[in-house]
């Protein structure tokens, strides 16, 4: 292996490590305990946040693409400006 492979796969691996060695993925796609759903409503923009056991959880469908997102906590969604839903 050459001296740039080696210098490469340190530096990688020291930015890996020094940044808590998961920020290669969002935590909210490989923990399974980000199980809070973020949704925006489509009538009124709302930031809407569903947590397990509320009536509509099970329903809800995290779409990306629409900006909606899970959490992994529920003082992770209010501090990002989302409202637990009312049911």
């Amino acid at each position: 292996m050459s001296k740039f492979s080696l210098l490469v796969i340190a530096s990688s691996t020291a930015a890996f490590l020094g940044s808590g060695g998961y920020t290669l993925l969002p935590r909210e796609l490989y923990d399974p305990a980000c199980n809070i759903k973020g949704n925006i409503s489509i009538g009124s923009g709302a930031k809407i946040y569903h947590v397990k056991g509320q009536e509509d959880y099970d329903a809800t469908i995290i779409r990306s693409e629409y900006g909606e997102r899970w959490f992994c906590s529920e003082a992770d969604a209010r501090a990002a400006g989302w409202r637990r839903a009312g049911r």
